[in-house]
């Protein structure tokens, strides 16, 4: 589904992950953000964009974010696929699931971290979901892919591996809450929302609070 101009969203999996097709204006890259599940659907609507090179990009690694992956690196021919060091142990773990909604992901493929200095995109850690939880930042775009550390009105859970609630806080409002408040926040789950939005509104995390 076409979100906006370069932007492209598939609803995917029992937990409703947002997965994001992102084409930057003038770039020659397609970037799959967080093939959580429904393999199929995404390589479909991926198949549909033009582009040279399509580049897989993970938020985090849990598996909800992460199960479709090996079957989508493989019809799209991804070699770039980027997943912070700090999310490595998890992603390959047998233990990350959901039962009984998402059982462990299997096939999935090598990452590597940090990306490539890259004009479409830069990356912002924001551990506190998990260890390696990070941000995407496409400029062009005036967009950030935030995985699960910030939603509409809410903020991710901590109570999963690699969770930690002060981290979060702190990502929150020394990461994402520092970009200018017309930023507009993709989440991993649910509706978009914006930075400033989120600092007036969010009653989980204030701009104001100490």
């Amino acid at each position: 589904m076409k979100i906006r101009d370069g932007i492209y969203a598939e609803s995917v999996g029992a937990l409703e992950v947002n997965c994001f097709l992102v084409a930057p204006p003038n770039s020659q890259f397609l970037y799959v953000i967080d093939p959580g599940a429904d393999p199929d659907e995404i390589i479909a609507a991926a198949k549909k964009l033009d582009y040279v090179e399509a580049v897989m990009l993970f938020t985090h690694a849990h598996v909800d974010h992460i199960s479709a992956a090996g079957e989508v690196a493989q019809a799209l021919s991804v070699k770039k696929i980027y997943l912070h060091d700090g999310d490595r142990k998890l992603f390959y773990s047998p233990n990350n699931h959901l039962m009984p909604y998402v059982a462990a992901a299997s096939n999935l493929p090598e990452t590597s971290w940090p990306p490539a200095e890259n004009a479409d995109f830069s990356w912002l850690h924001t551990p506190g979901h998990s260890k390696g939880g990070v941000c995407y930042l496409f400029p062009k775009l005036n967009t950030l892919f935030c995985g699960d550390t910030i939603f509409r009105g809410s903020i991710g859970r901590t109570d999963f591996p690699g969770g930690d609630q002060a981290e979060l806080m702190r990502s929150i409002k020394e990461v994402v809450y520092s970009l200018p408040d017309a930023t507009e926040l993709f989440p991993g789950h649910g509706a978009s929302t914006s930075v400033g939005m989120e600092k007036a509104m969010n009653p989980y995390v204030r701009s104001d609070e100490d």
